[in-house]
Order: structure tokens, then sequence, then C-alpha cells
């Protein structure tokens, strides 16, 4: 970690917890309900390592061995890890080992294999169920291409989360579909989240918002943006 990068991150990360707390002053809400995970796919240990010296709590991967091996590699730095990429269900092993919040749950299958993986856990693994907001023009089957369950069938696979064994439903994720209005999907978004918190009270968490649109996830109720690129800088080739 040469010093220029050291002070690179550090600058990036003042500029995104000023959005971040602007973007909570305008929609009159607390930046302490706010939690920034810092998404560091293809960008080495030493950044993983600089960022959670700067303060930052939560780490971010979207690849199963990716994070398998930083999450390894860096385990003795104290942070939350999350999963937030899709997840093949016979990866879920390694990756529930490791992470303590998997963002991307959207299918029976991956449910059963998360909770196979981390039966007999001292701690249950975190889950967010990724739903696939309706301007999304790739559904088929239920999901989509980009991974998610359709708005209406989102219950049910919060109900699989809720009844598993060494699971724990925290609420729910999505992306905004490319080339749509953020506000509406996000707004989306917010009812969905409304209906489980009806059943699951504790489901509070709402995973939302990237680099380009985290302000808007703020005005609809996110209490995780996932910031990757206004963080760290163009994707490094390889990490």
């Amino acid at each position: 970690m040469t010093p220029a990068r050291h002070a690179e991150l550090a600058a990036n990360l003042v500029v995104v917890r000023r959005t971040i707390a602007d973007a909570c002053d305008a929609a009159g809400r607390d930046p302490g309900e706010v939690t920034l995970v810092a998404v560091t796919k293809t960008f080495g240990e030493p950044d993983l390592r600089a960022l959670a010296a700067l303060g930052v709590t939560d780490l971010g991967e979207n690849r199963a061995n990716e994070f398998t091996r930083k999450a390894e590699a860096a385990a003795d730095l104290d942070v939350t890890w999350h999963f937030v990429g899709q997840l093949q269900s016979n990866k879920a092993r390694p990756v529930a080992r490791y992470a303590d919040v998997v963002h991307s749950v959207d299918r029976q299958s991956l449910v059963a294999a998360l909770a196979k993986a981390r039966a007999g856990a001292e701690r249950p693994l975190r889950c967010l169920v990724q739903v696939a907001l309706s301007d999304d023009a790739s559904r088929a089957g239920g999901t989509v291409q980009r991974g998610g369950v359709v708005p209406d069938q989102v219950e049910q696979v919060a109900d699989l989360v809720a009844e598993a064994e060494g699971l724990e439903l925290a609420g729910v994720m999505a992306v905004a579909p490319l080339g749509t209005d953020p506000d509406r999907a996000f707004a989306e978004l917010a009812g969905v989240a409304e209906r489980i918190r009806a059943v699951y009270t504790d489901a509070t968490w709402v995973s939302a918002g990237m680099s380009d649109d985290l302000e808007s996830a703020i005005r609809h109720g996110a209490t995780h943006v996932r910031v990757g690129r206004a963080l760290l800088g163009t994707r490094a080739v390889a990490g």
C-alpha cells in the first residue's frame, strides 16, 4: 500500500460519507441509520486492510471464490463480511463459513444450502431476500438473470429463511434496473420491505443503492448502501 493509494482511499471515504450524510439530511434521517458496505470486488487485500484502518466496518464481495479467499486472508480484521452477489447453491458452504450477511437470497434451493452449511454455528447467518424490481425486463420463471425474486413471491422466500435453522431473516435487498428511474425502483422496494416488516418485525434491513444512486436509495429508506467505485475507484483487473 503506497502512501498515495492510502490517501486516495481516505479522500474517497470522506466524500462518500459526506454524500451519505447529505442524503440523510435531505431525507430527514439520522446518518447513523445507514451502514456503508465497501464492495471491494477485484481489489486486493491491502485495500481491504486500509479501509478497515480508516474505520470502515463492513466489507462486501460479490464473487464466491474471491470472497472466501479474501475473508480467509483477512480473518483478523474486526469487520462484518457481506456477500452481495449472486450465489450458486453449490458454493453456499464456503460463503456461509465466512459471511456474516448474505444479501442475495432468492430461491428455495439457496435457502436450504445456506441453512445446511450454517447448521450448528454459534451465530445465525443474516439473510436478505433479493427482490427483482418490476422494471427488470429479464424476468423469467419467477426470477431474473441478475437475480432476485419477483415482488409478489418475496413472502414465500422470506418465510423459508425465517423458518430455517441457522439463518436469520434481516430484510430485503435490490438493485435498481439499468436505465430506469431509481426513485421509482426504490419506492417499490420500500413497499416490499414494509410488507415483510409487517410480518417479521425484526427484518428491518433494506440493502439498496450503489455509487450512482445511493441518494435515491436513502430517500426511500435504505439502511445499507453498497459502494464500490466511488470508494475504491475504477475496478482493478485482478485482486
